[in-house]
């Protein structure tokens, strides 16, 4: 038998919130939702459901606005395009429409007013079943590729509470982000206890260079907490205020450090680097694109 059988599920439900106006992207997102911009030929929410699916969950709840409903109709079937494919014979590309719909069950909650992170998340609460007891947080401009929840549900199994997800960045950068303060806790070198969080912090105020990368496996009690805080900076709800309070009243804080591929799509240049290493990756884009980009740069006249 398979051992990770015996392991019970830490999450079953992924939470998504996708209610911005995409502003950096204006004019495109006036009428395209920022999260339906495809990455290469895939829009990037369907790309965060896929490592949620490969993660094990099987629900997907997109935290939106009422003026945004197509980026979960994206993950609807649509038959008279499927029939049209298939008459045509184009079966890759009737394949690739199937994915999306196949990956997971979709649905939406609504966050009337843009009041922050900690707010849309809250939205999510009411959608869930009695008996689950942590959920996963993806923010859709972020980009980490699978296995990243596999490990945080694994330090969640081991040592509860609530986990995040960090990378390293430049000591000189750290005022862009959000900036973990941590201390060694396990015997996992990747593995550190959070004692709290600093949003970009001055260079020489940063307690560390660990930054938050949008991913998120938290304990129920997050909820809670989220009904206690009261608004920040601009009158917004911030989840880094309820996981501050959690730490407060002794609830265990994780950060695992991911080291692998990472993309910010939030951001025009960001989102140009992924479809370029994405289109990089598939055999029918690499050769010509690889030879374009030399010839662009003048590499090798």
């Amino acid at each position: 038998m398979d051992s990770t059988q015996t392991i019970p599920r830490q999450f079953r439900t992924a939470v998504v919130p996708a209610a911005g106006l995409g502003t950096r992207f204006l004019p495109a997102t006036k009428s395209v939702p920022k999260e339906l911009l495809p990455v290469v030929d895939t829009p990037g929410i369907e790309l965060v459901a896929e490592e949620a699916a490969d993660a094990g969950a099987d629900r997907m709840i997109i935290v939106t606005s009422p003026e945004k409903q197509s980026v979960a109709e994206h993950f609807a079937e649509c038959p008279e395009l499927e029939d049209t494919l298939a008459r045509r014979g184009k079966f890759d590309l009737l394949e690739r429409v199937r994915r999306a719909p196949k990956l997971l069950e979709v649905e939406t909650a609504l966050q009337p007013r843009p009041l922050g992170l900690g707010h849309a998340v809250l939205q999510a609460e009411s959608s869930l079943a009695a008996d689950e007891t942590a959920i996963a947080v993806l923010l859709p401009d972020d980009l980490v590729g699978s296995g990243v929840l596999e490990t945080m549900a694994e330090v969640r199994r081991r040592w509860g509470g609530s986990v995040l997800c960090a990378i390293e960045v430049p000591h000189n950068q750290v005022s862009a982000y959000g900036i973990f303060d941590v201390a060694a806790a396990t015997d996992t070198p990747d593995v550190l206890r959070v004692n709290g969080m600093v949003e970009k912090p001055a260079v020489e105020d940063a307690p560390s260079n660990l930054a938050a990368a949008g991913r998120y496996l938290l304990d129920r009690a997050i909820f809670d907490a989220l009904r206690r805080i009261t608004p920040g900076a601009g009158g917004e709800y911030q989840l880094t205020d309820a996981i501050a309070l959690l730490i407060a009243e002794n609830h265990p804080v994780h950060v695992v450090i991911h080291r692998g591929p990472r993309h910010d799509i939030g951001t025009p240049t960001g989102h140009l680097r992924a479809a370029v290493d994405f289109a990089l990756q598939r055999e029918e884009y690499a050769g010509p694109l690889r030879d374009w980009l030399l010839q662009r740069l003048g590499v090798g006249e």
